[in-house]
């Protein structure tokens, strides 16, 4: 694993958040606290001449005015997260300082894409059942729910995705076949997400086997709206050939991969993380989900006391085929790293260990993740002894 670290200094609600990366990097913390902001400036100090090529290709234009550039890439009304003066903003990757009116140049080299990024707003980009296209945004949007909109919009309109009898999902030659149950059991309950025409409007709509009529976007699950453009983008990372991965692709940031999901449905897209670990991409995820914390201790745990890997798959209580236990293998090596975002100081602190008993605060509560579980049960303790 290359080491990375990324720094960021006095940019919006962050004072100084300083994340050394991992195989697996998880951020967690209130919100408001500057996790995707720092998420997205990740993005751009990596694929900074992407964006820029994106936004040209779109017609965005900002003149070399750091502030103007900043709302069109974070959104409408951001370009106060930058400050000049006292108590400016500072980027420092890997112990270099590094100037942004300098990053943001058009000369920049490199056109390629090397990190892959989910938003968390993916919901909008069904608003009516099918990826709408870049230009269909407005200029509060951020860059990163408009390009992705635009990637999936794109593959979708060349036929990408279409299985057997026009199915997205399942598909045969998509993911493995455990994970595709998995899912199955968990979002889709017996239902194929299939490409659909209603009048002249291509749309994606649920449809039950031997079932007639098909149920449309707005009739869906909260859970099953918020998970199929995110399966959309695990579609894109995990290509259905020999080749593991997306060729010059490195990186994946999924912002809180556990929206509008069941507990269980969770887990479902845990087990696809995985997978994308497994494939060799670097994760980073920012997430409010006690669960998503319990699985990164659990792996610190088993390998820490050197368990054999298929202790992987028993959290998940899935089949042990032989996909599965080389996907296991290949997590088992991999390091998680987690940071709390702090909102009182706006800092970060290194909470990796995940250590119950730790004298820090923000370890021993995961990060105010498993705060609210542990005072409920100090007071039903207290009811109960009392009660006795």
């Amino acid at each position: 694993m290359n080491n990375s670290r990324l720094q960021l200094k006095n940019v919006g609600q962050i004072q100084d958040a300083d994340v050394a990366f991992g195989d697996l990097t998880v951020l967690v913390g209130p919100q408001a606290t500057g996790k995707s902001i720092f998420l997205q400036f990740l993005r751009l100090l990596l694929d900074a001449g992407y964006v820029i090529n994106e936004m040209g290709t779109h017609g965005l234009v900002w003149n070399k005015d750091i502030g103007h550039f900043l709302d069109i890439y974070l959104g409408e009304g951001m370009r106060d997260v930058w400050r000049i003066g006292d108590n400016s903003s500072a980027i420092i990757y890997n112990g270099e300082p590094l100037e942004l009116s300098t990053l943001i140049q058009r000369r920049r080299r490199s056109k390629k894409e090397s990190l892959f990024f989910i938003p968390a707003q993916r919901v909008l980009t069904l608003g009516r059942g099918w990826p709408r296209p870049f230009s269909d945004y407005g200029a509060s949007d951020p860059f990163s729910v408009r390009d992705f909109s635009e990637k999936i919009r794109l593959l979708m309109e060349t036929g990408w995705g279409r299985g057997e009898g026009g199915e997205i999902f399942p598909q045969t030659r998509r993911l493995k076949n455990e994970l595709r149950k998995i899912l199955d059991r968990t979002v889709f309950h017996g239902f194929g997400l299939r490409v659909d025409t209603y009048g002249s409007q291509k749309r994606l709509v649920l449809k039950a086997k031997g079932a007639e009529s098909t149920l449309p976007f707005m009739v869906w699950s909260a859970g099953q709206r918020e998970f199929v453009p995110l399966l959309m983008g695990f579609y894109w990372l995990l290509p259905p050939t020999k080749v593991s991965r997306k060729q010059d692709v490195e990186w994946v940031v999924i912002e809180e991969p556990e929206a509008g999901l069941h507990p269980n449905a969770i887990s479902a897209v845990l087990l696809l993380i995985l997978d994308l670990l497994a494939r060799g991409y670097r994760v980073c995820l920012s997430t409010h989900s006690p669960h998503v914390l319990d699985v990164v201790w659990a792996l610190k745990v088993i390998r820490e006391h050197q368990a054999p890997s298929i202790k992987i798959l028993d959290l998940f209580n899935t089949r042990k085929t032989d996909p599965m236990k080389e996907m296991a293998d290949a997590v088992l090596g991999k390091i998680a790293c987690v940071y709390y975002f702090d909102q009182k100081t706006g800092r970060t602190h290194d909470i990796s260990g995940l250590d119950p008993g730790s004298e820090k605060a923000s370890e021993a509560g995961w990060g105010g993740l498993s705060e609210f579980s542990g005072h409920v049960a100090d007071v039903v303790a207290k009811v109960v002894n009392t009660q006795g």
